[in-house]
């Protein structure tokens, strides 16, 4: 087992709430929820017209549902507020299948990739590596090298090592690599501290207050096989408005505005992702539009006030866009009142997946927004906890909620946005096997990645042979 997570915060008697406090539990909240999703008169929760229930009894339970409209307006949302898909790098570390690289291929965006898996998987989508960007804090040689051999535009640059690999590697090629340098500003925005990537103590990026990223930059103009095109940063992760973006940008202009005295050509200021995302009911949604428009005009200030002409920007969301668009499915099997104090109890319902397919409860406390998919539910609020099917007591995806008495055993229970970093960081604990990964569009629904078996699993073991089928 792993090692047991402390509780946020002590665990409180569970008083007795008003039923007329409580918001209808078979409401769906548009902020959360996919943009095609529909609760029926039947209580059957539908996403572009495709039951929920049918999913789960044609694909099985866990299962990831992604609404495919929803996907790709995200990104037009994006694109169309930054000036174009040129300037929008979808992260595909958020989630990344081949059919995620065509749908941002189809809808103009670059890609961000962080592992040479990342780009493995996009170029056998068939994604143009001409708008592509690696990152990145401990390349391989090989990841570089595939860096350069498929045509990738940007290699963000993280360390000096990296750097004298790549110049290497690409004097081999008998090419020229664009790069950028990865600027730590000093601004973290606020979010979990397990999230957060602008302080100076983590492993990403050049100090701009130590002078390594000014250093860094100058090794970059000296390397005659790389071209420094412009400086990265990234603030932070769950954020809603500009301040945080503009303090990096304003920092990081400075050090552009010395290297262009110094001779350097530089075009593109890379701000990062981070944009955040509504979880729960009581969250606001990103104003995409208003926050692109804040952010701009404070970049197009902040280079005015030191004389320099305004750099190119990009932007990297990869939440923002997977997100909103995916729910998760799974099946309600056990179900418990455990006492928490001689006086009160709470309800302990036990789904059919757990950390396994979703592990940011535990690493962060996440919390989510939860609904029955294939009913509506009457019941009284009751103190309840979703976990999941692991040997471990950590294995919590809904810490504290008020939920419905009359969920039973049977009843599908539904995950709303949960597009990013849930599929992407699944695992195999207890031999729980990775679920399958649906999208949906206009009634239809497509099998995106088909469901793990132990076959898959013990064909990675040598000399394991499959049992023979027999046809009946």
């Amino acid at each position: 087992m792993l090692d047991q997570p402390k509780p946020s915060t002590p665990q409180p008697t569970i008083p007795k709430v008003d039923r007329a406090e409580i918001p209808d539990f078979n409401d769906l909240p548009g902020q959360v929820w996919p943009r095609n999703a529909q609760r029926q008169e039947d209580g059957v929760v539908t996403i572009a017209g495709v039951p929920l229930p049918e999913i789960a009894e044609e694909y099985g339970t866990p299962v990831f549902v992604v609404d495919e409209d929803d996907f790709r307006s995200r990104c037009r949302d994006m694109a169309q507020a930054f000036g174009g898909g040129e300037h929008v790098h979808y992260a595909s570390k958020a989630f990344l299948t081949t059919t995620i690289a065509r749908w941002v291929d189809e809808e103009g965006l670059c890609l961000d990739v962080a592992s040479e898996g990342e780009l493995r998987v996009a170029l056998a989508a068939g994604f143009p590596a001409e708008r592509v960007t690696a990152h990145g804090n401990n390349k391989s040689t090989s990841f570089l090298k595939l860096c350069v051999d498929a045509g990738v535009r940007h290699v963000v640059l993280d360390a000096l090592g990296e750097l004298d690999t790549l110049n290497a590697v690409a004097a081999e090629a008998g090419r020229v690599q664009e790069v950028m340098v990865r600027v730590k500003p000093g601004v973290e925005a606020h979010t979990h501290e397990f999230i957060a990537t602008s302080h100076e103590d983590q492993k990403f990026g050049f100090s701009l207050a130590a002078g390594s990223a000014h250093r860094a930059a100058q090794a970059v103009m000296r390397a005659e096989n790389l071209s420094l095109v412009g400086l990265h940063c990234h603030v932070g992760s769950q954020v809603f408005d500009a301040e945080g973006f503009s303090l990096a940008a304003e920092r990081v202009l400075g050090l552009w505005s010395q290297l262009a005295k110094e001779g350097a050509e530089l075009e593109i200021l890379d701000l990062g992702g981070g944009y955040g995302i509504a979880y729960t009911a009581d969250e606001q949604p990103l104003d995409v539009k208003a926050i692109a428009a804040d952010l701009l005009a404070r970049i197009d200030a902040h280079a005015a006030a030191r004389g320099i002409e305004a750099p190119k920007i990009m932007v990297e969301p990869g939440r923002a866009i997977a997100g909103p668009s995916t729910v998760t499915v799974y099946d309600t099997g056990v179900i418990k009142d455990v006492h928490v104090d001689d006086n009160a109890t709470r309800r302990y319902i036990a789904v059919d997946g757990g950390m396994s397919d979703n592990i940011r409860p535990s690493l962060y406390d996440a919390a989510y927004d939860v609904r029955a998919v294939n009913r509506f539910c009457d019941g009284a609020p009751t103190a309840s906890r979703i976990v999941g099917s692991h040997c471990e007591s950590g294995d919590i995806l809904l810490r504290d909620a008020l939920l419905p008495d009359d969920i039973a055993t049977g009843d599908l229970l539904a995950f709303a946005a949960t597009g990013a970093y849930c599929y992407a960081m699944t695992s195999r604990y207890n031999y729980m096997l990775r679920p399958a990964v649906v999208s949906v569009r206009a009634g239809q629904s497509t099998l995106m990645v088909r469901r793990e078996s132990i076959d898959d699993v013990l064909a990675m073991e040598p000399g394991y042979t499959p049992p023979t089928q027999t046809k009946n």
